[in-house]
């Protein structure tokens, strides 16, 4: 357990920093630890709402600023709607991390694919981060993310910032037409036709709901990539965070120790896998 965390078991009571609204049921929580609490990109932590219990998040921040986490949450039942009433200042539960996070050291010298779907992208935010830091280790970074409309599109202020990295692209879609938007619409799966990637010397990484990830994995493996060559987010469940309270388990696989981010390859085969 690294910085500030002495017993897994008990969260660190920590004030929050600030509170970022992202969207109408999104928003960013700004923690600054009195010592760093070093994480990879793609663990996991759980954050307790005080009196009323504790959810797994991925920090959507650079694990190379490990002064500050900023966790991402959409509001979806009762520990979030009590995390989104907070204000700078509250306190707030962290334990962790967990989870064996992105083999980040693996897409060195790759192309690589990060599909994303609206709060998904807040856990594939910390791989780009990473992804940024060392650009130079990467041959291309090409980032595909949909949501239902303009309004629940996630961290529309980085954009601009992210495509000015010569060695990355970026294009969004959403689900619908809308008013006022000029972009592309479409679900996400549309934007992985035709894909201009070395299909030999890549990965695709993708986080989002798991409907949207059964059929982004089909389109995937219909573009040519290989199950080994895949990567997808599965955050199921996870309570404890150590592999005891058999709740996140995918056939002999816990996402909360081997996961959260599983190869395809090794979970294809396992009944109820992306249905």
């Amino acid at each position: 357990m690294a910085g500030i965390m002495e017993n897994i078991y008990t969260p660190v009571l920590l004030p929050l920093e600030n509170v970022i609204t992202e969207t109408p049921t999104i928003k960013t929580f700004v923690i600054r630890p009195e010592s760093p609490i070093r994480f990879r990109a793609g663990q996991f932590m759980q954050l307790t709402a005080p009196g009323v219990g504790e959810a797994p998040f991925t920090p959507s921040s650079s694990p190379y600023e490990p002064e500050k986490i900023e966790i991402t949450v959409l509001r979806t039942g009762m520990v979030t709607d009590d995390l989104h009433g907070l204000k700078p200042g509250d306190m707030v539960g962290v334990r962790g991390p967990f989870g064996k996070g992105y083999p980040i050291e693996k897409f060195y010298n790759k192309e690589i694919l990060v599909v994303g779907g609206g709060v998904g992208l807040a856990p594939l935010r910390s791989l780009l981060l990473a992804l940024f830091h060392d650009i130079d280790k990467v041959k291309r970074v090409s980032i595909k993310y949909g949501a239902r409309n303009p309004e629940e599109l996630v961290y529309r202020g980085f954009y601009e910032e992210w495509s000015k990295y010569e060695k990355v692209d970026l294009t969004v879609t959403i689900d619908n037409p809308s008013p006022g938007w000029s972009g592309n619409v479409g679900l996400v799966t549309e934007l992985l036709k035709d894909l201009d990637i070395d299909l030999e010397n890549s990965y695709a990484i993708s986080c989002g709901p798991e409907v949207m990830l059964k059929f982004v994995t089909r389109s995937l493996l219909n573009a040519g990539f290989a199950p080994q060559q895949i990567y997808l987010s599965m955050n199921r469940n996870m309570s404890c965070g150590m592999g005891i309270c058999g709740r996140c388990n995918i056939g002999p696989y816990y996402i909360c120790k081997d996961g959260p981010d599983m190869n395809y390859d090794l979970i294809k085969d396992i009944p109820g896998v992306l249905g």
